[in-house]
């Protein structure tokens, strides 16, 4: 073992201060000595852990009130050095290889968000001498171990103690330590560009000249959307927001592949649009079956029923408890791939457990999202948007027709709107009772999608007099409207704005259908 791989200095510069006692006592214990600023030396000397202060080390003060203290070449170079090859220049200059760098920053983030601090307040928390120790640590991971977790130092210390520290486990360090430095920069840019005077017209605007990502892998999958393809799910760092499939804790069942959270997504996302008990299910990234009723339990056979062939394999949402009597049915019903919930009791996990390779995703309390952007990736670019999250206020619809909705009637065209936001365009979804009975998603023209939502509904037999037709974008020709009440539907929503709209709307007073118009379509491409 060369001079230079054992493990003899630690420089530790800490601003959240938990567990450092002990991380201190653990590294003096295995002799190692400890290097350290002014606050957190304080810290250890009134608790008669031996220290080294940097100012000591160096022979040179800190100046600025602390704004300058650990930049200098004593320390830069202990933490920089190069093995045995820079020996001799660190013998010349009396310079210590540091072999470890414990490092956390000024809680900017938590600073920036307290009312009595103005922008100079803000601005001195900016840490400068952390960043550069970590990233120069980082930088040189082969020699020097970088911590920026106190928590990680628990789960290496053995290799500490036995100076065998292996490549990968620094190599890992010292990715965190870059991500945790890209973090940083990040909240500190997005202040700047927020407090920007010269751009305050800007403050508001969505769309940033330049997008910067921080997304830490959550898992590998099983595959992407085919078998040949493999495929990761990253999710947002720092994630805090419960009731979404990126904060899901999976209880059971095979390993998540590409197109299962894809679709478990779009479930999830759909169920969240209603406060009554919901079950939606989800097929190829389209619903294919949704109902609202008093109880979990008859929604679920509802959405079921509504189109059984196409549930088959299909992915479950609920947006409430999952109990063992919906477990039960789904058991003895139905090959099911994934059922995503908020809640689960313990009865129905032991009964779902029968069927060990369904997948279980539990998200906690749903919260329905509100605004945000939405992305879509292409070749070499990104296309960026507001996510979709119109709220529905039927009293700002217009009623084009003669004959007004009934009760049932406008009901019913407010589930269907909200259905129709999840059902890849061309889309038409057919409900009644708020239960949808047939859809038609992603035909190139919309009297096709009308067309095979009318088969959906032939194929099952369901009772489609009286039902409602919701359209997520206007109808070109009359020719939706005569096939839709041809079958029997008897009220039509859609965002209206066609040039025949006048012909439109006489089509649907010939069959005494009422129309609504949203003013608001729905495209989802």
């Amino acid at each position: 073992m060369s001079s230079s791989s054992i493990i003899k200095n630690a420089l530790i510069s800490v601003s959240e201060k938990t567990n450092i006692l002990a991380i201190a006592k653990i590294l003096i214990k295995n002799k190692i000595n400890l290097f350290s600023t002014g606050g957190t030396a304080q810290t250890l000397k009134k608790n008669n852990i031996p220290v080294i202060e940097i100012a000591d080390y160096t022979k040179f003060p800190e100046i600025m009130n602390g704004r300058v203290k650990t930049l200098h070449p004593k320390i830069m170079g202990g933490i920089l050095r190069r093995g045995d090859e820079d020996e001799d220049i660190m013998k010349l200059y009396n310079i210590h290889p540091i072999d470890i760098v414990i490092v956390n920053f000024y809680p900017f983030k938590n600073i920036q968000n307290t009312p009595k601090n103005n922008i100079d307040d803000i601005i001195n928390n900016i840490d400068i001498g952390g960043p550069t120790l970590v990233r120069a640590a980082a930088k040189n991971y082969k020699h020097v171990i970088v911590i920026v977790d106190l928590r990680d130092v628990f789960s290496i210390i053995n290799s500490i103690n036995k100076n065998s520290m292996n490549i990968e486990t620094r190599f890992n360090l010292a990715s965190k330590a870059f991500q945790y430095t890209l973090s940083y920069e990040k909240i500190i840019s997005k202040y700047f560009v927020e407090k920007n005077s010269f751009k305050k017209t800007h403050i508001n605007n969505l769309f940033p000249k330049k997008i910067n990502f921080s997304f830490i892998k959550k898992q590998d999958l099983r595959y992407g959307e085919n078998h040949h393809q493999k495929a990761s799910f990253y999710i947002e760092k720092n994630l805090s927001q419960t009731g979404t499939v990126s904060n899901a804790h999976q209880i059971q069942g095979k390993t998540l592949s590409y197109n299962n959270i894809a679709d478990a997504d779009v479930a999830l996302e759909c169920v969240k649009e209603f406060s009554k008990p919901a079950c939606v299910i989800v097929k190829h990234g389209n619903p294919c079956g949704v109902a609202i009723s008093s109880n979990l339990l008859e929604s679920y056979l509802l959405a079921y029923h509504a189109d059984p062939v196409s549930a088959f394999g299909g992915i479950i949402a609920f947006n409430g408890i999952l109990d063992e009597k919906i477990a039960e049915k789904i058991v003895t019903n139905h090959f099911v791939e994934v059922i995503i919930v908020p809640e689960i009791n313990t009865f129905a996990i032991k009964i779902l457990q029968k069927k060990e390779n369904i997948r279980v995703l539990i998200t906690g309390k749903l919260n329905k999202k509100q605004s945000g952007l939405d992305f879509k990736r292409t070749t070499n670019g990104l296309l960026v948007q507001e996510y979709d999250s119109c709220k529905i206020d039927y009293k700002s619809w217009n009623f084009v027709t003669k004959r007004s909705p009934t009760e049932q009637e406008l009901q019913d065209s407010i589930f269907c709107w909200k259905v129709s936001k999840f059902v890849k365009s061309n889309a038409i979804v057919y409900g009644r009772n708020t239960v949808t009975i047939g859809i038609g998603a992603g035909q190139m023209s919309r009297i096709d999608s009308t067309k095979l939502a009318n088969l959906k509904v032939k194929n099952q037999s369901h009772n489609i007099i009286g039902a409602t037709m919701a359209s997520d974008a206007f109808f070109p020709f009359r020719d939706g409207v005569d096939s839709a009440a041809s079958v029997g539907i008897s009220c039509i929503i859609q965002p209206g704005g066609s040039i025949r709209d006048k012909e439109i709307i006489q089509a649907a007073n010939e069959h005494n259908i009422t129309m609504i118009f949203t003013n608001k379509r729905h495209f989802k491409h």
